[in-house]
């Protein structure tokens, strides 16, 4: 049944996005470049409705049921619409800011919220209160996060996928079949419309993807791992490494810089790429590889013990900040740790 509903999912996005481009270019729904974008042309976006459209069918078809199900479909809708009317009127940070808050609340006041956390030797940090502010946190930064990275053709929309199946497959083991059906669904959605926003893109996703995207993910990364026996919430910050990594360093290197937090700039992770000399196509291949490494790093963690968790968190913090210092994610003399190994003689100088 899971995978008939990826199938149908699939094949629905599959018909309809080009239904969905022609609608995008004949109401003005496209993206023209500037100095920020790496694309050159004019191009339609609005993707996400059929993203969303793919999942709703898949949703409906399978019907997977839980208690959260009617406030998450009710946020996701709130997603969409906020997605379509920037898409088309390109709204301010505010107010697309109000509408994640907006469907956030809706979602934590259906019951998704983070009520404890896991700890070794079967401890439990009940949060209390403060699980709603944090809940909160953590909806809207993820939702932040994927549609940051939406940069290049085919990349948010490839992470995504990645980031879905690895939910899905640990949802699996945990036998929670919600997180699993839906996880798949978008799976489907999502590898529908790659095959329009694979580089050269046919069509963008838009805000109206991204930030669909984005909320579902950060719901289901909720819903899936309340009961991983250690360290809960550290599995989807994991999973979710590259679009967190890339957002949190963004923040860093405004506040470096001296720049406003909400100002763009062209010096995210795939525009660090970019000016190394990778094709268009390369970095987007590279950004897939990284966060595969970060998915199958939560996979290994789900079944690691305490000292096996604590080597594999250093290692990716390390990693992490290594790579972001030689491609000056930050900027170019941002590099504390390469510097510091250069002074004991570690690595050569930099």
């Amino acid at each position: 049944m899971i995978l008939l509903t990826f199938l149908l999912s699939f094949f629905t996005v599959i018909l309809y996005t080009p239904l969905v481009k022609t609608i995008a270019e004949k109401i003005g729904a496209t993206d023209k470049p500037d100095h920020r974008k790496v694309h050159e042309t004019l191009m339609p976006r609005l993707g996400g409705l059929a993203i969303y459209a793919g999942f709703l069918v898949g949703f409906l078809f399978i019907e997977p049921y839980s208690p959260f199900a009617r406030s998450i479909m009710v946020g996701g809708l709130i997603m969409i619409v906020v997605g379509v009317l920037d898409d088309l009127y390109e709204l301010s940070a505010r107010w697309k800011l109000s509408a994640q808050i907006l469907a956030a609340t809706i979602v934590i006041l259906g019951g998704v919220h983070v009520d404890f956390i896991n700890l070794p030797f079967d401890g439990r940090l009940e949060l209390g209160w403060f699980g709603i502010p944090l809940t909160m946190l953590w909806i809207v930064g993820v939702t932040n996060a994927i549609n940051l990275i939406d940069g290049l053709d085919g990349l948010a929309a490839g992470v995504s996928a990645i980031v879905l199946l690895t939910l899905s497959g640990i949802a699996f083991m945990m036998g929670n079949f919600f997180v699993v059906a839906v996880g798949m669904i978008l799976l489907g959605s999502t590898l529908g419309f790659l095959v329009y926003n694979f580089h050269p893109a046919k069509i963008f996703m838009g805000d109206t993807g991204a930030l669909f995207l984005g909320f579902m993910i950060a719901i289901i990364s909720l819903l899936g791992f309340k009961n991983v026996t250690l360290f809960s919430l550290l599995i989807p910050v994991i999973i979710l490494g590259v679009p967190i990594s890339d957002t949190f360093y963004a923040i860093i290197r405004r506040i470096v810089n001296n720049n406003p937090l909400s100002e763009p700039d062209k010096s995210h992770l795939h525009h660090c790429l970019l000016r190394l000399g990778f094709s268009h196509r390369q970095t987007v291949l590279i950004i897939y590889a990284m966060s595969a490494v970060f998915c199958l790093g939560a996979v290994v963690l789900t079944q690691s013990t305490l000292w096996g968790t604590l080597i594999i968190v250093t290692i990716f913090l390390v990693g992490v900040q290594l790579v972001v210092e030689t491609i000056g994610l930050v900027n170019s003399s941002y590099k504390p740790v390469l510097r510091f190994l250069q002074r004991i003689g570690a690595v050569k100088k930099v």
